[in-house]
């Protein structure tokens, strides 16, 4: 542990960044497979639904920089075309 009491506050402030990066993390995690539970099933009007949703959350990361742009978009992009995909 430090000593010194600015590291102690970075090492507390760090921790709770951490935390909130992975809670922000575990919602795109978990958008993303709500989208492909949807196109699994074959419920196309579900998987647009699921598809705009994703979007919003993985877009929100990406402004939060938790997500670097150019990953939240391939992410975006992969779910909207796997939608498209469906018959």
């Amino acid at each position: 542990m430090a000593n010194i009491k600015s590291a102690k506050k970075r090492i507390l402030t760090s921790q709770k960044k951490a935390a909130a990066n992975k809670a922000v993390k575990s919602g795109v995690k978990t958008a993303i497979k709500k989208v492909h539970a949807a196109v699994e099933s074959g419920d196309k009007a579900a998987a647009q639904a699921a598809v705009k949703a994703a979007e919003a959350t993985i877009d929100k990361a990406a402004s939060k920089g938790v997500l670097h742009k150019n990953n939240a978009s391939r992410k975006v992009s992969k779910l909207a075309s796997s939608v498209a995909k469906m018959d």
